[in-house]
């Protein structure tokens, strides 16, 4: 790789794991970007992390991607940076930037598939997990 990237704090690795399910599709939907903002200004985890960092770690995800072994680095930097126990919030997020949009595409499939198994999010859990994202995103 050419480029030195930032080490993540656990929020940064949070907001890139979101803003790397935006971006599995090649488009990166308002209703995305909507929901990764949301979730920075109202969940606890983020409460002192600030906003302006999220174009920065995007940034770095944009990068990333343009490496052929680009999310590989990628789930390195997330893992080194969050403590097992947010693993799960982790998943949980990018199944909600996932259904934000109100469906879930072939390659935003893909990329939960890898996040499940890099992150090793038990299956059971994973399906839990799935099932309260598709349920908050509902539309009438």
């Amino acid at each position: 790789m050419t480029h030195t990237l930032p080490a993540f704090s656990p929020q940064d690795a949070l907001v890139a794991l979101m803003v790397t399910v935006s971006v599995s599709d090649e488009t990166i939907r308002t209703s995305e970007l909507v929901a990764i903002e949301r979730q920075v200004n109202h969940l606890p985890i983020f409460a002192d992390y600030d906003m302006d960092t999220v174009r920065e770690v995007a940034e770095t995800v944009y990068k990333l991607m343009e490496d052929d072994d680009g999310l590989d680095t990628l789930f390195v930097m997330i893992r080194d940076a969050l403590p097992d126990r947010l693993w799960e919030t982790a998943y949980a997020l990018g199944c909600d930037v996932a259904a934000a949009d109100g469906s879930i595409r072939q390659g935003e499939l893909r990329l939960l598939e890898e996040i499940r198994h890099e992150l090793k999010i038990d299956r059971l859990h994973a399906a839990a997990i799935e099932w309260g994202a598709r349920a908050r995103h509902l539309v009438l």
